[in-house]
């Protein structure tokens, strides 16, 4: 039996024109792909991989020396003098909201000058929820600056609300569940320029989910101070099973290692039993892996064009993260969709998502993906509020064959076995 039986010829014949028109800048992927790998391959010869590195720690983890080795390697290839790679930390959320917070003290404030933080941030931040825990409660301001109408940076905006307090200026690379384009590094580097124009000694800090290996530099790279991500999405490679990194200056390192554990310990405990080698493999493979998520993200944003739908960014954009919008207009169309994606993977097929209220998000939400690390996003997966422009959040794809075979039975599910 063929993949392509019970697949409307209409739609067959869309796969064809995508897969043409996308050739050229598949290649480009490819190549990519290959200067990513390099980077990643030198790094693990200099800093001699052994086997023996691969096995962890346990109880206290002290002299772990696989995970401090794994933690040069990622200053190393992520352009820091340091870093935190821990399987402690629960999600990308979390390692974001510790590096935030250990930066800061009383008095201090936190500027986002990529707009409103996306949904699970917000009562990090004390910018939702009861603000137990949050900033708030200990005195420390957060606030944001709109986006201008072309969803650029308000630089004049940024320089009004920077004052002498402000201690952190928060960039978001993504565009969580924004309708604007994720910021690719070169944006970043304008935004860090400006900001360097206000106040050259304000810490600036880049929420990197979904990232990693997008481009072939990172934010550290252009003058942020720190970054922090998740290890079940780019970074991981898929194969990491939880954890976290937060990687920059080497001060802000310590710093932020106090936060982690407890002053006087940092990042001299932590035990790793049962994680480096998947952490090591993960992050080994992620160039490939994240490649073609991207790639799965081109041909998602061709198809469903050719088939009338609205995407961003388009097939021919540039790329910096994994993220692919599709917006539905309806949410009839939109939960059948997610439904789809579900029905396409390997892992929980059966399963058919609904919309639910989730902690941390505004609206209730629906999530599709069979995964095989549980709510990984570097595998081929979607969700979306259920709000106008009724939006799903495509991203990830451990191979870009399952990617391409899952959007075309998704397409088929919901505009033809639906209909």
């Amino acid at each position: 039996m063929s993949w392509k039986d019970n697949i409307q010829p209409d739609l067959l014949a869309a796969v064809a024109k995508a897969d043409q028109k996308i050739a050229p800048r598949l290649a480009e992927i490819d190549e990519q792909i290959l200067e990513n790998q390099d980077r990643v391959l030198k790094s693990f010869q200099a800093h001699n991989v052994a086997e023996s590195d691969l096995y962890g720690s346990t109880g206290y983890g002290h002299n772990d020396e696989g995970r401090d080795k794994l933690e040069e390697i990622y200053a190393d290839v992520l352009g820091g003098e340091d870093a935190l790679v821990r399987p402690q930390f629960v999600s990308g959320t979390h390692a974001i909201g510790t590096a935030l917070l250990g930066l800061v003290r009383p008095g201090d404030d936190i500027l986002y000058i990529t707009g409103e933080p996306y949904d699970t941030l917000q009562e990090v931040l004390g910018l939702a929820g009861n603000g137990i825990g949050s900033p708030k409660e200990y005195g420390i301001g957060v606030d944001y600056v709109d986006l201008l109408a072309d969803d650029s940076v308000d630089f004049a905006g940024v320089k009004a609300k920077m004052t002498d307090k402000t201690k952190v200026v928060a960039i978001q690379r993504s565009c969580g569940y924004a309708t604007r384009d994720s910021f690719t590094v070169d944006q970043i580097k304008v935004m860090v320029e400006e900001v360097r124009k206000i106040n050259p000694d304000v810490w600036i800090f880049a929420d990197n989910a979904y990232g990693e290996f997008s481009e072939t530099k990172e934010p550290l790279d252009v003058g942020v101070d720190l970054m922090a991500g998740s290890l079940f999405k780019n970074a991981g490679g898929g194969f990491a099973k939880t954890g976290g990194y937060i990687v920059g200056k080497k001060d802000l390192i310590e710093r932020v290692s106090y936060r982690v554990t407890v002053p006087g310990i940092g990042g001299e405990e932590g035990a790793t039993y049962g994680q480096l080698m998947d952490m090591y493999q993960g992050f080994f493979i992620s160039p490939q892996t994240t490649g073609n998520a991207i790639k799965g993200a081109i041909f998602e944003a061709a198809l469903l064009e050719e088939m009338g739908l609205d995407v961003s960014p388009k097939w021919d954009a540039p790329r910096t993260d994994l993220i692919q919008k599709v917006n539905f207009g309806n949410e009839k169309d939109m939960v059948h969709f997610a439904q789809a994606i579900q029905m396409a993977s390997p892992v929980d097929s059966f399963v058919q998502p609904i919309p639910e209220q989730m902690a941390g998000y505004e609206d209730q939400v629906i999530m599709a993906g069979g995964t095989f690390v549980a709510g990984s996003t570097v595998e081929f997966s979607g969700d979306g509020p259920i709000r106008p422009p009724y939006t799903i959040y495509m991203q990830g794809g451990l191979t870009y064959a399952h990617v391409k075979l899952g959007i075309i039975q998704a397409a088929q599910y919901t505009f033809y076995d639906q209909k």
